[in-house]
């Protein structure tokens, strides 16, 4: 910031506080960046081998059940998922310089969002599942299999793949100071009326209302299983609860900061010192699962000596509440057989 004078350089006490505020946004944007590419590789190392070893034991050690059928579904979601970070990581090195083209810049948004759309659609299932499992048993043992679990996976993931392709077509190449490309929305082709609904579609489909359903759930079986004391033997159900409390704390910042940036498009700070840090913890959510699988078992202590397979195997395996409910009194199934359409 140099102002011209009589042909002579003359830097004024306000220039000098500029530059020093200038250079102290740019040491923090610098640390920002260092701190969020140790956190992407990380998520890369900690996700892929923790998701990996989930799909081989949902996969291949496990009982194939309906259960097994959900966590795996979720754990190929995160894989891909951390598996193609390795692109962003690259990217946010070089400054966020985009080296591999056009294709790859498109794939790597469509592998991310679908992550994003494939992990609370299957999270909105699984919580749906056990609340019907616990509300209406008898429907639970009689029309609860494998194989519509597997259709219905299947339709997620179509469905996930449909909701993620207006943020790929409008995701691209827009290129920068010299031979710099920044993989991004381009704001030149893009208006302002797209980007507010791309972003609310995003936030209402892929946060609010699946988010909203797996409370109301959540509450349900809470309810139900309180009146039968069932709680404290049900070691999956208290994994789901730990795994949606981590979806909204990790990816609510992503969409607050989202909606925030299309408010105050002039405030850059937010955007340069803001979104590294949102992203960093929502792409965080794709690690925690394994981690939560693990840990969150009430005797875990007690089972350090075994195999981590071991205890992934067991915390992942199916106990529903229904499967508890066959031992209460008759009553409780007769009241479930009156409710039912069956």
């Amino acid at each position: 910031f140099i102002f011209i004078s009589h042909n002579c350089f003359h830097f004024s006490s306000s220039d000098n506080q500029t530059i020093d505020h200038s250079s102290g946004d740019e040491v923090a944007e610098k640390l920002i960046r260092t701190f969020s590419l140790f956190m992407y590789c990380m998520i890369t190392v900690v996700g892929t081998v923790g998701n990996g070893l989930v799909i081989y034991v949902t996969g291949f050690k496990m009982k194939k059940t309906v259960n097994s059928v959900w966590f795996l579904n979720l754990a190929l979601a995160d894989f891909l998922f951390t598996a193609f970070l390795i692109f962003s990581a690259v990217s946010l090195y070089q400054e966020y310089h985009w080296p591999f083209g056009n294709f790859m810049c498109k794939l790597n948004s469509f592998v991310s969002v679908v992550n994003m759309f494939a992990s609370v659609f299957f999270l909105t299932a699984i919580n749906l599942d056990r609340c019907l499992s616990t509300l209406v048993v008898v429907w639970a043992q009689n029309e609860r299999t494998v194989h519509k679990a597997q259709i219905m996976s299947a339709i997620i993931w179509l469905a996930a793949g449909i909701c993620s392709t207006p943020q790929t077509y409008f995701r691209t190449l827009v290129p920068g100071e010299g031979n710099r490309t920044f993989c991004m929305y381009d704001n030149s082709t893009m208006t302002e009326e797209q980007k507010w609904g791309l972003y609310t579609f995003r936030f209402v489909v892929g946060f609010l209302v699946p988010f909203m359903v797996m409370l109301f759930s959540y509450l349900a079986i809470g309810i139900r299983s309180r009146r039968l004391q069932q709680m404290k033997k049900q070691i999956s159900h208290r994994i789901i609860c730990f795994i949606v409390a981590a979806f909204f704390i990790c990816w609510l910042p992503f969409h607050v900061l989202s909606f925030m940036e299309l408010t105050f498009p002039n405030y850059k700070k937010l955007q340069k010192i803001g979104g590294p840090l949102t992203m960093s913890l929502a792409f965080l959510n794709s690690c925690l699962n394994p981690i939560l699988y693990v840990f969150i078992r009430v005797d875990f202590q007690d089972k350090l000596h075994q195999s981590v397979c071991f205890v992934l195997e067991h915390a992942l395996e199916e106990d529903h509440l229904s499967s508890t409910f066959r031992s209460v009194p008759s009553r409780a199934a007769r009241k479930s057989e009156s409710s039912s359409p069956i």
